[in-house]
């Protein structure tokens, strides 16, 4: 077994630490999210955390590991009744993002529960980390369908295996531990509730302390046995104190003042529902626990609330996490006492001055004249480019969907062959049954019962009599956005509305799951913006600083978007695109823009891409390029207006591929 790098050898990276051992000392806080960027040791210092657990005692043969004290009267392995009980270190358990359902959960043997009426099961990583730690290396990746199971085992404490009839019940309570790269996209909300702290992680910028952990590392590379010797002293120390606040973790007093303070401070920063008050109130019981204290102060609500409350405040998932600590501290002061002065702020408290109304620089409400060609002219000093617009408030969209079934990572946006969903047929297995079609494997069973013999009740089952069940469900689509930035959309309350539209799009792109990419053009080329991520954080401040001005390059903006989707159908081909082109039409500068443009929007045309224009064209007077654009791409055009979901005209559209287009 290799040597883990020790726990107390990490450096800089104290919060982190208080977080794990906080966790440690109260399991039932609920375990950390770590979010950092790449090379933090979020990773190293969550595997080092096992060694520093109290053991566990455990039923002797038990795979669940149940509790001698209080045994699972519904364990597979039971009844326990007077079982002997061993110690064991307390187990890490490590579940890969790209695990299988059974894997997660177990699996049962459905040819010997149908045959003989046996509960064959092989217990999953979820039986494996049963009162001991589950550790999920780039959470924000898992798919949705483990994520579910997850909440499910979170919640109740249970796991529950169920296949056509047969079921499984076990214990599952664990200390989840997450990590992830906020780059490579954002956590499910409800996942994120689950975690009851949050920890912010970045490497140091200080030279001595980046010097030091190169020193360690190079230490422990050359000789790991070695230098986890160095450390076992410090190791032993942190163990015993995890132990003796565990101990006295039950004598803390949780006074009146201190609810008081939590509760004031959730209300303070609207966190929704009341998961954030418990776990405020257990992380500073367990602040006190670790100090050696019986009583928990302001400064341990403080602290509960700067690894309590981040991940709970977020309005949407372009906000950025974190808190405004002036404002705790105004709250944790106003709320301590008895109340003499009862005079709140305002809403939220936060001081925050109005935001400033009109163009970045220069004359306030000054616009730039159009010329000849009706595109504005560069402002002085700016060689055709402008301060960007912000952006308009966001708005629920209508749902795009790609046509037909596809068979990409599960998501919410397409029609899909999935492991999860409706049932729509059945199948003969390819490797591990996991989804028994009963119906049809009793169909193609039942001809054959005679010359097998059959004598008893019991079907006599082969191999080859059992039917998987196909089902459909939905996946996550490329959703590749082409953005017009040009000197013709650069009327800053068209602007504005612009990326608002886009921005929303964004909203929902994160909210089904799907992959993006942000391409742009103006003046005289395109460029990728944002290359094919996860993360919709990213595009939105790109997009949020996306300057405009200059001419309008549309073919190369397309042609750009060919590029990209040839790479990406390389290297996920599986994984299916939604082109949405946001743009008024417009095509000029070069030769011939207009025909060159309407090439590259064939050329996409005729690879079948499912593709959208959101015409950004304004005014009473339209020239309706938009639309000719979408019906040379094989796709639909719909404005502004009728992007939102609540907008009259429509229903939900659907966004017609080249095949489709061409039958009508």
């Amino acid at each position: 077994m290799s040597t883990r790098f020790p726990f107390t050898a990490v450096v800089g990276q104290q919060d982190l630490q208080l977080a794990l051992l906080l966790n440690a000392v109260a399991p039932n806080i609920g375990g950390v999210l770590v979010r950092g960027e790449k090379g933090t040791a979020k990773s190293t210092a969550v595997r080092a955390l096992a060694a520093l657990l109290p053991e566990v005692e455990v039923v002797a043969g038990c795979r669940f590991s149940c509790d001698p004290a209080s045994p699972d009267p519904t364990c597979p392995d039971g009844p326990h009744t007077g079982a002997a009980a061993v110690a064991r270190d307390a187990r890490m358990v490590e579940l890969p993002v790209g695990a299988s359902e059974d894997r997660l959960v177990g699996a049962l043997d459905i040819e010997r529960a149908l045959a003989e009426g046996v509960k064959a099961f092989e217990p999953g990583l979820l039986a494996a980390a049963n009162r001991g730690i589950l550790y999920v290396d780039e959470v924000n990746l898992l798919h949705d369908h483990l994520v579910d199971v997850l909440l499910d085992a979170a919640a109740m404490g249970a796991s529950y295996v169920e296949r056509e009839g047969v079921s499984v019940r076990h214990a599952a309570r664990f200390l989840l531990v997450g990590t992830m790269n906020p780059e490579e996209g954002e956590l499910r909300p409800q996942l994120l509730d689950r975690f009851g702290l949050t920890v912010e992680v970045a490497a140091s910028r200080e030279p001595d302390q980046r010097v030091e952990v190169v020193r360690r590392r190079l230490a422990y590379d050359d000789d790991p046995a070695g230098f986890a010797a160095r450390w076992a002293d410090e190791e032993s120390a942190v163990r015993q104190r995890v132990v003796a606040a565990r101990e006295l973790l039950p004598k803390v007093r949780l006074g009146d003042g201190a609810l008081k303070q939590i509760a004031a401070t959730c209300a303070a920063f609207e966190v929704d529902g009341m998961r954030a008050d418990i776990v405020m109130a257990r992380t500073a019981t367990a602040l006190a626990a670790w100090d050696g204290r019986s009583d928990v102060l302001a400064e341990d609500v403080r602290q509960a609330a700067l690894l309590a409350l981040p991940h709970r405040r977020r309005r949407n998932p372009f906000d950025a996490p974190g808190l405004d600590e002036d404002k705790l501290d105004r709250t944790l002061e106003e709320s301590a006492g008895d109340d003499d002065d009862p005079d709140p702020d305002g809403p939220g408290g936060g001081g925050q001055p109005s935001p400033e109304e009109g163009p970045q620089g220069g004359d306030s409400g000054a616009q730039p004249e159009a010329g000849e060609d009706g595109e504005p002219q560069p402002a002085a000093g700016g060689a055709g480019e402008q301060a960007p617009a912000r952006a308009a408030d966001p708005f629920r969209t209508k749902t795009l969907t790609v046509p037909g079934v596809g068979a990409g990572a599960a998501g919410r946006r397409s029609r899909a062959r999935t492991e999860r969903g409706r049932t729509t047929g059945a199948l003969r297995p390819r490797g591990a049954l996991t989804k028994l079609h009963l119906a049809a494997t009793v169909r193609a069973a039942a001809p054959h019962q005679r010359a097998r013999g059959r004598s008893g009740p019991g079907l006599v089952l082969r191999r080859d009599d059992l039917r998987q069940a196909a089902r459909e469900g939905r996946e996550g689509n490329l959703v590749l956005f082409v953005v017009d930035a040009s000197g013709s959309m650069a009327a800053r309350q068209r602007m504005s509305a612009v990326k608002g539209a886009v921005l929303s799009l964004l909203l929902d792109a994160y909210q089904r799951r799907d992959k993006v990419v942000l391409v742009t053009f103006r003046g005289t080329a395109a460029e990728v913006a944002l290359p094919p991520t996860s993360s919709v954080d990213a595009a939105a401040a790109r997009l949020e600083s996306l300057p405009t001005g200059g001419r309008t390059p549309l073919a190369a903006g397309l042609l750009k978007a060919h590029d990209v989707l040839r790479v990406e159908r390389l290297r996920d081909p599986s994984r299916r695109a939604l082109l949405v082109v946001v743009t008024d039409g417009r095509a000029t500068g070069g030769p011939e823009p207009v025909a060159l443009a309407g090439r590259a929007a064939r050329l996409l045309g005729t690879e079948s891409v499912a593709s959208v224009v959101v015409d950004c064209e304004s005014g009473p007077v339209r020239l309706g390029l938009a639309g000719r654009l979408a019906e040379e791409l094989g796709g639909t055009a719909v404005t502004l207006e009728e992007l939102r979901a609540d907008a009259i005209a429509g229903l939900v559209r659907d966004v017609r591929g080249t095949t489709s287009r061409r039958a009508a």
